[in-house]
């Protein structure tokens, strides 16, 4: 008898779910017409308070495991001596934020280093130019290849050990200004900026002008306070008080805000003296002066799972450079044509943001038209999928997935999409773009429709937060009651057993009845005809149990 083949192991794939809508606000407008007075407070504050920052990081740092409320009360009281109250809290409450991010790198860099160092011992220990399988990779292709391998593994464990070393000890490596800023330092040609130039942009990066709102006081913030009308105000530090053209040691600008962009949200919160946080920042490279207003509130409640499948859904494959959409019905059934919603990630982080704001707004006015409730995503995370070892020389490919914005794209989606009235599904994305293109692709092609293996992956994305299958559904029978044009393909309940086998010949059906019924009389077999015939002319169209039958 011959081996059967093992059936590949699936992995469990997890059940979709409504993303929770955004907890925070934020909008943006420019400072203008600041006179040359205004620019030379803004840059005395920035700088006092920037360099108070960069202090209390490093006592922070300082501190490490070791901090307490203690020590975090010391500084705050030294802080407020050579500042304010609230300067001093908007400070320590930044480091603490910036070193908490810094902890949850160092933790994401130790993992990423162990996946590659799982992957290299595995490698390492598998023959010179074995071949792997889909799960696991195999060896490496030449002696050469295992011998440079072999001194990445020590030089990764080195890494490994120093970063735990680090980790338990509380250490921590934060650049206030940006690590890329500084490294451009060395590279000024590449970046194409002058020294001064690059001087500039980092002093404007290390300034501090933030402040935490407050609610109760006036107009939601104390430190940095704008009206109703858009005049703008700071408390100045201690040390600058001589600088105040208004009572109570404050600067009023000249500049006035008008927040085009959820302008009267943000009246609505001053008038109710709610909390507003601002930042003022200067963008060296324009020579422009911003004031940023940001609040939080809370989480947008999300409609329950039934409820964003009952008018269908639209299902989208994310890709490197478009939006892959498929419109589907509650049943599952693709509705239309596919939609491609195209995007360029390639040039600065500001660019590459524009582009997936102005694909997700095309996306979401076409799920408006659509008249859906909620639009289908893949639920992805390359973290894991980004290193260097387990992809090996298939550069262009980790490069591919390293320049998908997918934290970024998902919180960009989710966001504008609560505010569209939209919910948005995420499922799992096992197996959407094989299934897809193995049940979806070829039948919905015709000579004015091409269909792509990213169209067919957004219906798999759709059917499997619809709580469909992914397999598409056979064509009813025929309009004859015979079988001369192969069996009936249709589909049977999930639960019936041999459902997705082929139908076997009447003969040897027959053959079978006659067995079990231990007779040799023929057996006219004619009563599933019949019923598929009166349910016909009666309009309406019965499945009988026999044709399931093995």
């Amino acid at each position: 008898m011959t081996e059967q083949p093992k059936k590949k192991q699936l992995r469990t794939i997890d059940a979709p779910f409504v993303a929770l809508g955004p907890s925070g606000v934020a909008i943006r407008d420019r400072l203008k017409h600041l006179t040359l007075r205004d620019e030379k407070v803004l840059r005395l504050v920035g700088e006092h308070l920037g360099h108070l920052a960069s202090l209390d990081l490093a006592a922070r740092c300082t501190d490490g495991n070791d901090h307490d409320a203690q020590r975090w009360a010391a500084r705050k009281q030294g802080l407020t001596a050579v500042s304010s109250s609230r300067w001093a809290g908007s400070i320590t409450k930044s480091t603490h934020d910036q070193w908490a991010l810094s902890r949850r790198c160092q933790l994401a860099h130790i993992q990423n280093l162990e996946a590659g160092i799982r992957t290299l011992m595995h490698r390492l220990s598998q023959p010179v130019g074995g071949k792997g399988s889909k799960r696991a990779p195999g060896g490496y292709r030449s002696k050469g290849e295992w011998f440079h391998k072999s001194r990445r593994l020590h030089t990764l464990e080195h890494r490994l050990a120093v970063a735990r070393a680090e980790r338990e000890n509380g250490v921590v490596h934060v650049v206030r200004g940006g690590k890329k800023l500084l490294k451009s330092r060395h590279h000024l040609e590449a970046a194409q900026l002058t020294e001064a130039q690059w001087r500039q942009r980092w002093e404007a990066e290390r300034w501090f002008l933030a402040a935490d709102g407050e609610s109760g006081k006036r107009f939601g913030n104390e430190t940095i306070r704008v009206t109703p009308d858009g005049e703008v105000s700071l408390k100045l530090p201690a040390p600058l008080n001589h600088l105040a053209n208004a009572q109570h040691g404050r600067y009023i600008l000249t500049s006035r805000i008008a927040f085009a962009h959820r302008g009267q949200q943000w009246r609505d919160r001053i008038d109710g003296n709610r909390a507003v946080a601002y930042r003022i920042h200067y963008d060296a490279s324009r020579g422009r002066w911003y004031l940023t207003a940001s609040w939080q509130r809370p989480v947008v409640q999300t409609i329950r799972l039934e409820t964003a499948r009952a008018k269908g859904m639209i299902g989208v494959d994310t890709n490197a450079d478009h939006f892959a959409a498929y419109q589907l019905d509650a049943h599952g059934n693709p509705i239309g044509e596919p939609r491609r919603f195209s995007y360029d990630l390639s040039g600065s982080a500001d660019h590459r943001d524009a582009q997936i704001r102005h694909a997700i707004t095309q996306l979401l006015h076409w799920a408006e038209q659509c008249g859906v409730n909620a639009i289908a995503i893949e639920d992805l995370d390359f973290q894991a999928e980004k290193t260097r070892e387990k992809h090996g020389r298939r550069k262009r490919f980790r490069q591919l997935i390293s320049g998908m914005p997918t934290g970024k794209l998902k919180a960009r989606l989710v966001s504008m999409a609560a505010e569209a009235g939209l919910s948005i599904v995420a499922v799992d994305p096992a197996y959407t773009s094989m299934w897809g293109d193995q049940h979806w692709r070829t039948p919905l092609a015709t000579p004015r429709r091409r269909m792509s293996r990213h169209d067919a992956a957004g219906i798999a994305i759709g059917r499997r937060a619809l709580g469909h299958p992914i397999r598409r559904r056979t064509a009813p029978p025929h309009d004859d009651q015979s079988d001369r044009r192969g069996h009936r393909t249709v589909q049977a309940d999930r639960g019936a057993r041999g459902r997705e086998g082929t139908r076997r010949p009447v003969t040897e059906r027959a053959h079978d009845a006659r067995t079990r019924t231990g007779t040799t009389q023929r057996t006219r077999a004619t009563s599933a005809s019949n019923t598929v015939r009166d349910a016909r002319s009666a309009g309406t169209w019965v499945q009988d149990t026999l044709l399931l039958t093995e």
